[in-house]
């Protein structure tokens, strides 16, 4: 069941605008699925689901893999083009972004596996990112730069 409705929610965010879990559950239940907005969420978060931006300046769900290169590629241009500035503490940096990027400058950072950071969190405009030693931490904000122009 659980790969069929993976299989479902990959089909519909790539044949329509999805901007929301709620749109997503809608569009799961016409299908014939009965689920709940838990299940959703977690299927978005096994399914490794982004938000990027459409032609008309919303956001909407699609699919991130590993190994594409094209969306690894669009990712890091979204994230040159949506970092304002970086910023750390100890083994902690900080990337603030415009409104609404925290989530794709995240993932962009994901997808390019940096050695050395353990994890990054995001929210609206801000990413925190865990870097595992502190030594490490120099490095990867020159790599950050590298990729922000700055």
């Amino acid at each position: 069941m659980k790969i069929a409705r993976h299989a479902k929610i990959i089909e519909i965010i790539q044949s329509r605008e999805v901007e929301t879990q709620e749109q997503l559950a809608e569009a799961l239940k016409n299908k014939g699925f009965d689920i709940t907005q838990a299940t959703v969420s977690r299927d978005i978060k096994e399914l490794k689901l982004i938000k990027v931006m459409n032609a008309y300046g919303t956001h909407k769900y699609a699919t991130s893999s590993p190994g594409d290169s094209f969306l690894s590629n669009k990712l890091v241009n979204i994230f040159s083009q949506t970092v304002l500035y970086v910023d750390h503490v100890d083994n902690f940096i900080v990337l603030k972004t415009i409104s609404g990027a925290g989530a794709a400058a995240a993932e962009a950072l994901d997808s390019l596996k940096f050695s050395g950071i353990v994890g990054t969190i995001a929210g609206d405009n801000t990413v925190f990112i865990l870097v595992r030693k502190e030594e490490d931490t120099k490095e990867i904000i020159q790599k950050i730069k590298k990729l922000i122009n700055e």
